[in-house]
């Protein structure tokens, strides 16, 4: 299995990170990486939302319907999306590191026969959406 990580501190609560990642109608306001397709849908555990990625800040965005596999309140949320032959695995932890501070970990996890074609051609774009959501949810958090 291939992975993918970044982190980074934030200068804010953990609760008041995990509220605006979980805000995903909202992502349009300070996310370049991640997009929400259907603001209807909330992350729920066991359903599926409707979201798109640009790897790049160009490039065109990228449809997905991943399965919400975790919502543990302030501390974790993930997902899984899969087409035959290649699943990824996000997730996304938060981690109190002192008072009104906290650490963003986003990691994705890569696996199938297919991971071995798809990741040679999006490994480094991919590495750096995942780094740039996190500077911008760290600079939008931090700008309140």
């Amino acid at each position: 299995m291939t992975s993918l990580y970044t982190a980074i501190e934030i200068n804010a609560p953990k609760q008041k990170v995990w509220e605006v990642l979980l805000r995903k109608e909202q992502w349009k306001y300070w996310n370049t990486f991640l997009f929400d397709c259907d603001s209807k849908v909330p992350f729920q555990q066991g359903q599926e939302v409707f979201l798109s990625l640009r790897r790049l800040p160009n490039e065109e965005e990228t449809e997905f319907e991943p399965l919400v596999t975790r919502v543990q309140p302030s501390a974790c949320l993930s997902w899984i999306s899969s087409i035959p032959g290649f699943r990824n695995e996000s997730v996304f932890e938060l981690q109190e590191i002192g008072v009104g501070r906290t650490k963003y970990l986003h990691k994705n996890y890569y696996s199938g026969i297919l991971s071995h074609v798809f990741l040679p051609f999006i490994r480094e774009d991919e590495r750096r959406g995942i780094q740039r959501m996190a500077r911008e949810l760290k600079r939008y958090l931090e700008s309140w």
